[in-house]
């Protein structure tokens, strides 16, 4: 029952996140006027950087226990790996969206789960089922609709290229901060923020892509904070139980939001392959959410440090005084067997027939 509630959670944060970012498109696609991608790109990760530093100062100021295990060098190459594909995705994002309508883009980002699913399966064994399967195809296949300008004469649109290379970026860098993900989030977050915006930022000053107002930096900021930093806060807290691939799947909701905001907005007109894709994108959606795993399974003795409780029949280790609630610390975790619904978190890493 725990598990089960702990895991209606974290849909619930992936879902979050999802709404989040959904509005990053369409507004991005405004602030283009102003901005250049690369600087754009740079603001909104220090919209998220700076924004979740300040949350992170109040909770210090305040003396708010955030009970979390920080981040350490052993994980610094997966920090490298996500701080540079940062940096590139938004900007591949952004010069993609300069040359397509928003809610074709938002609709392309979906491709983020097949390549967080693919890379999930191949480099770090992530299960995954026959439903991810059909999803992965459907959302392959409408993402092929989307890249297409012109049926008649067969041509494929640049912008969308440049969309679906940001989206295998995030996907590839997904799997990256998923092996972080079961320390602080709020840490994680500053760390992306501050290092992908920066980078980012060092990019536009070396191409001298430097033009631009001062609202419209307020307000990427803002954007950033929003649509970036407290959706990844939402998407790392969520990764950490329902693991990559489907973090992913039900964060597939953004592009949804994204198309309907680009609509009111822009009053783009819709074309039928875009209605098409649209109505294949929702199946594969569905056959996503719906995956559910569940088999005998193993789990080996292991040693790691972080946020966690007795509740959850996986964290049975003593402690000389009583603790209550959850807690942080270094813990083992002792050779066990057992049957149950479960994700590929940090705990469910075991290897597939």
């Amino acid at each position: 029952m725990r598990s089960n509630q702990k895991n209606y959670l974290a849909i619930s944060q992936a879902l979050l996140a999802a709404a989040l970012f959904g509005m990053s498109a369409p507004f991005s696609k405004l602030l283009l006027t102003h901005l250049s991608p690369y600087l754009l790109s740079s603001m909104l990760y220090l919209g998220a950087g700076f924004g979740m530093l300040l949350i992170d100062g109040s909770k210090r100021i305040m003396k708010i226990n955030q009970k979390e295990a920080n981040l350490t060098k052993n994980e610094l190459k997966y920090i490298i790996g996500m701080i540079l594909l940062d940096i590139a995705a938004p900007i591949l994002l952004l010069l993609g969206l300069s040359t397509t309508n928003a809610a074709t883009t938002s609709l392309l980002n979906n491709f983020e789960i097949v390549a967080t699913s693919i890379i999930a399966l191949i480099v770090f064994k992530e299960a995954i089922g026959k439903r991810i399967w059909i999803s992965i195809s459907l959302i392959i296949l409408s993402s092929i609709l989307l890249s297409i300008s012109d049926i008649k004469h067969f041509s494929i649109s640049t912008g969308a290229i440049f969309i679906i290379l940001a989206a295998s970026c995030w996907g590839i860098e997904n799997n990256c901060t998923r092996k972080l993900s079961i320390k602080s989030p709020l840490q994680i977050v500053i760390i992306k923020g501050l290092g992908s915006g920066f980078g980012a930022l060092m990019i536009a000053i070396a191409i001298q892509e430097l033009n631009y107002t001062l609202s419209s930096i307020l307000l990427a900021l803002l954007l950033g904070f929003f649509a970036y930093g407290l959706s990844i806060f939402f998407y790392v807290t969520a990764q950490r139980s329902l693991g990559a691939a489907r973090t992913s799947t039900y964060y597939a909701v953004a592009p949804f939001i994204g198309v309907f905001i680009s609509l009111v907005i822009f009053s783009d007109s819709i074309k039928l392959n875009f209605i098409i894709a649209v109505l294949i994108m929702v199946m594969g959606t569905y056959f996503a959410v719906i995956e559910r795993h569940n088999h005998k399974h193993r789990h080996f003795h292991l040693e790691h440090v972080h946020k966690h409780n007795h509740h959850d029949g996986h964290h049975n280790h003593t402690h000389l005084d009583k603790v209550v609630g959850e807690h942080t610390h270094i813990h083992i975790h002792e050779e066990l067997e057992h049957s149950h619904e479960h994700t590929p978190d940090i705990h469910h890493n075991h290897e597939h027939q």
